[in-house]
């Protein structure tokens, strides 16, 4: 499905790039969502405090695979400019925490409201049973699914016109 759609997208430079943006970006948040479930599970952080470390971390996940791929032409390659390079797009990034934050936590208040939680117990309840992980960590998650593409498309703007620009 991501293949038919990113495939989908216009040709030229600027798709290509786009397009292995998204991949990143994709592949960012499959480890951002194993690093919140981690912190959420194992550790026991706060569900805010949870996802800004594993928003941090992928922030660094990112850079090195924006570099060397979706950046390709653009590429940091000495050690200064490498390291200017991931300043910059921590700062970049790091501008997105608190959007994504406030996302998470307002679409984790959405998702907790009765009847919205009502909804996903009738129609994901067997999530629950079957993997044992607790109702309110897979609101978090999901939550979090609905934050992430939006705040990435803020950082793919900051990121291609500062970082790489």
């Amino acid at each position: 499905m991501l293949r038919r759609l990113l495939g989908m997208a216009p040709r030229g430079p600027l798709a290509v790039r786009l397009r292995r943006f998204a991949i990143v970006g994709v592949t960012a948040a499959v480890v951002q969502q194993g690093l919140l479930f981690a912190f959420l599970r194992l550790v026991q952080f706060n569900y805010l405090v949870a996802a800004a470390i594993s928003i941090a971390i992928t922030i660094v996940f990112q850079y090195i695979l924006n570099n060397a791929w979706t950046f390709s032409a653009d590429r940091k390659t000495d050690r200064r400019a490498y390291a200017y390079g991931l300043l910059k797009t921590s700062l970049v990034r790091g501008s997105a925490i608190p959007l994504q934050l406030g996302l998470l936590y307002g679409f984790r208040q959405l998702l907790e409201l009765e009847a919205a939680r009502a909804a996903l117990m009738d129609q994901y309840a067997f999530v629950t049973s079957l993997s044992g992980v607790p109702v309110a960590d897979q609101i978090v998650l999901l939550a979090n699914l609905f934050a992430i593409p939006i705040s990435g498309l803020y950082r793919y703007i900051l990121d291609a016109r500062w970082t790489w620009g």
